[in-house]
């Protein structure tokens, strides 16, 4: 795989290209989209090699199912996560979006709370409101330089109204990867309070060299009663636009109430999502992850190399995801003039942190899934337009 190789993805139809203007008003034909996450690199040749399968077939009528690919998820949930996940507990959505917010239905009321821990994934802030349920922040606190989620804080400001929570883990948009300790206490907190807890693990695979990702029903299979877990090929292998994830229920109840909601909806697997997943859980696949990784841990030594050069910005550290999360704080501007920089000189467009909760405020999202060309470009870009800093 050769990840250097420049892509000409504008006018394809990419959100992370083709929407960038109408987002951060830097056109195409000179700016860098660092804002979406997804990647800038050619399909996996395991995919391509399904779709010629697929298209080979010369059909695309009612199929099977997900039985197979539900085989393969829990195979590479073992392999590589070591979680013995049952593939009889698994459910099929289109994209986990939709599971979150199905989740939010099934198991919610309108007018519930919903605990996130912010600065995070903003579409957690997104289908809760959609669905008419209430957004409970616990702001995360900084020590060391990364982020700690502040649990006495949280259950001091308890309404009493809470019916759920909700984790990045690995956390986006910084990368955190909560420890065994962090994940049981969690599951202590959701069992004192009756909590459901969801987890989205859908950045698990895009884990640097000298970390470790624990599945939260490793770290608390106790847990396993009132947790849902969240996962999908499509951020690892870059298949969003397949539309499909896997949720795990292990509560049997729980399992039929989802699968009954799943039903009501006219919710059923793709066929073209269901090919794609198989194709990727498997040892091919593991063997692209694996060099896949290696080189976004070289486009984010690189990146964040180039912005620690900058007076000013702070670089929380990366131990997973190609989401990079710079703090703009340490400049002294505030983010129209931060922003006004980055878009109108630098020429980039990253995500606004705002859109990210509280706390979110002076950062930007830099998605360095690109070629190392392109991610050094965006870097010496940044480095002038601060210029008068250095």
């Amino acid at each position: 795989m050769d990840f250097d190789e420049i892509i000409d993805r504008r006018g394809t139809g990419a959100t992370k290209w083709d929407n960038m203007e109408a987002y951060g008003g830097v056109s195409p034909a000179d700016g860098i989209p660092m804002w979406v996450a997804d990647m800038d690199f050619r399909a996996a040749d395991v995919l391509q090699d399904a779709v010629r399968d697929l298209l080979e077939r010369a059909n695309y009528g009612y199929f099977t199912g997900d039985d197979a690919m539900n085989e393969a998820v829990a195979w590479w949930m073992n392999e590589r996560h070591g979680w013995a996940a049952d593939p009889a507990h698994m459910s099929s959505t289109a994209g986990l979006g939709h599971a979150i917010a199905l989740l939010l239905e099934t198991y919610t009321d309108p007018g519930d709370e919903v605990i996130i821990f912010t600065p995070v994934y903003h579409e957690f802030t997104h289908k809760i409101e959609l669905t008419g349920r209430v957004v409970h922040e616990a702001p995360l606190v900084i020590r060391d330089g990364i982020y700690h989620m502040d649990i006495d804080a949280l259950e001091a400001g308890l309404t009493g109204r809470e019916r759920m929570m909700l984790i990045s883990s690995p956390h986006n948009p910084a990368g955190r990867i909560w420890t065994v300790g962090e994940l049981r206490a969690l599951a202590e907190f959701c069992d004192r309070h009756d909590l459901l807890l969801v987890a989205d693990e859908i950045h698990h695979d895009l884990i640097f060299p000298g970390q470790h990702f624990t599945p939260f029903l490793n770290a608390a299979p106790e847990a396993a009663e009132r947790c849902f877990v969240l996962t999908a090929a499509s951020k690892t292998f870059n298949t969003a636009g397949a539309r499909l994830g896997t949720v795990t229920i292990p509560n049997a109840e729980m399992r039929k109430r989802f699968r009954r909601a799943l039903l009501e909806h006219q919710t059923q697997p793709n066929l073209l999502g269901v090919e794609l997943t198989r194709a990727a859980y498997s040892p091919r696949g593991a063997a692209w992850v694996d060099d896949l990784v290696s080189y976004l841990d070289g486009n984010h030594r690189l990146f964040l190399d180039g912005i620690a050069q900058i007076p000013g910005l702070a670089a929380m550290p990366m131990q997973s995801t190609y989401l990079a999360w710079i703090d703009f704080a340490g400049t002294g501007m505030d983010m129209e003039e931060v922003l006004r920089r980055v878009h109108n000189e630098a020429r980039l467009v990253p995500s606004v942190g705002a859109a990210f909760g509280t706390g979110g405020e002076s950062f930007l999202r830099f998605n360095i899934a690109m070629p190392r060309a392109r991610v050094a470009e965006a870097a010496e870009r940044l480095k002038a337009a601060f210029a008068d800093l250095q």
